[in-house]
């Protein structure tokens, strides 16, 4: 780390969204070459803070911000985030922003792609220079490389897992040849344990080439393994601010939360009894064709009333099954629900059986993003349950229940503690923790006998996650509702499921106990352990 000064100053910042004060006098320093943590429960302000430093467009269309922000030493104001990114100024954001039809190179060099000359160029100016695919591929190779991951360039991104669109984001901002600051928001969310590693170390390296990075994350064992220094924010302050040698996990998730003991409540775990040993859900030599996450002649029990986990390393497949179940992707073999075989590749099907899922992609699947959030979380319910709704004319004519719906979303507001104006904001304006949240209310709705969560906590906050695992776990033992719960987060499941499957290879690699050892665990997602 250098010691000259300052990268970035941010002095006294505040900012406020009609009369509401999201931003309050932040002030911190971020040097050369360091990396800093900024953490805080969704809603915080990371994220405005975040878009105040890139010019996003939000800010200077909800008037402005107060305060000042200083980069090498001269006052900013970005208009757009391209000054940003001509000045230095990289940012990957939590959702991703890449064209799916177009390869990994063809991303990464996204809008500044080197050209050739040709004749054409000559008559009609450089709108008909030709590519150069081959300085493009050395390009993006050079970028790839740069975070130590093994990525193929000529990929589409549609056929790509989570985890490589990834690094396919964050590779676009390395190619940039003036790069000074970096902000990665929640970038490890959508990451194996694996390539989380393989991501930290490539930051390390950034940072000792005299990058500065700001990273945005939940993960509170990575900010305490990567980062120099560490900054809490909390309802738009900063309550809490050291170096992270001289502070403790503890410590961050109290600042961040506002009370002690949210991260041991998510291990309180008591392994329930099953009485009847009843199976709900038997699955026999199911395929799914998902890309990405194929799966091949996977089979298993799940009781009912239990909570099920499905992990794995990504790409191995753990994602394919609750989607090819549910009828989202082309799948075959045989399903069983409640000793009812089920018609595979119906999602409408699935629901009317009372299934549910909430999906690991809640904006491509879960949400309806320009409209509010009672609409979201009773649309499912009025469509195929014919909830919501009044009746006229025998029946001849339906319209939508206006005060049942405010009434059912004002009640999964308060229980999952939704930061928002009221039920009638949109969708699109709410972080994206407490668009997961709307995901879960919008299934919980339905009153499913059997519900598929699949990376529930993926990119919300310790406090949420909290939120989120004890909801589930109330209504699994409050109503009786059976869970599959499919998570990257190994840990997480110990806490709140009865037994884990690991898939491994498009295979289930082996089912344990949930209170069985990490290094059991471990030797199935490598591979090793012993199938059942």
């Amino acid at each position: 780390m250098t010691t000259s000064g300052p990268l970035l100053q941010v002095e006294g910042v505040s900012k406020d969204f009609f009369g509401t004060n999201v931003l309050s006098d932040i002030n911190f320093n971020l040097e050369k070459g360091e990396i800093l943590g900024l953490v805080g429960e969704n809603g915080a302000g990371k994220s405005t803070l975040m878009n105040i430093l890139f010019g996003m467009k939000v800010i200077s269309s909800t008037g402005g911000y107060s305060g000042q922000i200083l980069f090498e030493g001269k006052q900013t104001s970005f208009k757009n985030p391209l000054e940003a990114l001509n000045s230095g100024i990289g940012m990957v954001h939590q959702e991703f922003s890449l064209i799916p039809g177009l390869t990994a190179t063809e991303n990464i060099l996204l809008n500044s792609e080197p050209t050739r000359y040709n004749f054409l160029t000559e008559l009609f100016g450089p709108r008909l220079s030709t590519l150069d695919r081959y300085e493009m591929q050395i390009r993006a190779i050079a970028a790839i490389n740069k975070l130590g991951f093994r990525l193929d360039q000529d990929m589409l991104v549609s056929q790509m897992p989570v985890g490589h669109k990834q690094f396919t984001e964050i590779s676009r901002e390395l190619d940039r040849k003036n790069i000074k600051l970096l902000v990665l928001d929640e970038p490890t969310a959508v990451l194996t344990e694996s390539e989380a590693q393989i991501l930290l170390k490539s930051l390390k390296t950034l940072a000792s080439d005299g990058i500065g990075i700001i990273i945005i994350s939940h993960r509170l064992s990575e900010i305490m393994d990567i980062t120099d220094k560490v900054v809490v924010l909390c309802d738009g302050k900063i309550i809490h601010t050291s170096k992270t040698s001289d502070t403790t996990v503890d410590k961050i998730a109290e600042c961040m939360v506002g009370r002690s003991g949210v991260l041991e409540s998510s291990k309180a775990h008591a392994q329930k009894e099953q009485a009847q040993k009843e199976i709900i859900l038997k699955v026999e030599n199911l395929w799914v064709d998902m890309p990405g996450e194929h799966i091949e002649d996977v089979s298993f029990d799940v009781i009912r009333g239990e909570i099920f986990g499905i992990g794995g390393l990504a790409g191995q497949g753990k994602l394919g099954i609750p989607n090819g179940i549910m009828g989202y992707f082309e799948s075959g073999g045989n399903v069983y629900f409640s000793g009812k075989k089920c018609n595979l590749g119906n999602p409408r099907e699935a629901l009317d059986q009372e299934m549910a899922f909430v999906s690991e992609d809640r904006k491509g699947v879960g949400l309806l993003l320009d409209e509010p959030i009672d609409w979201n979380i009773v649309f499912t319910a009025m469509q195929t349950k014919d909830q919501f709704l009044k009746s006229y004319l025998w029946g001849l004519i339906k319209w939508r229940d206006s005060k049942a719906m405010s009434k059912v979303s004002k009640q999964y507001i308060n229980e999952l503690e939704i930061k928002c104006l009221n039920e009638w904001q949109h969708v699109r304006q709410l972080s994206g923790g407490n668009q997961q949240k709307i995901c879960l209310a919008k299934a919980f709705v339905l009153d499913p006998k059997l519900l598929f969560v699949s990376e529930p906590t993926r990119g919300i906050d310790v406090g949420a996650k909290s939120i989120v695992l004890d909801t589930l776990r109330k209504i699994n033992k409050q109503k009786g509702t059976t869970i599959i719960m499919v998570s990257s987060e190994l840990e997480e499941m110990r806490g709140i499921c009865d037994r884990i499957a690991i898939v491994d290879k498009g295979k289930i690699a082996g089912i344990l106990p949930a209170d069985s050892s990490s290094i059991s665990f471990g030797k199935l997602m490598a591979g090793v352990g012993e199938t059942l």
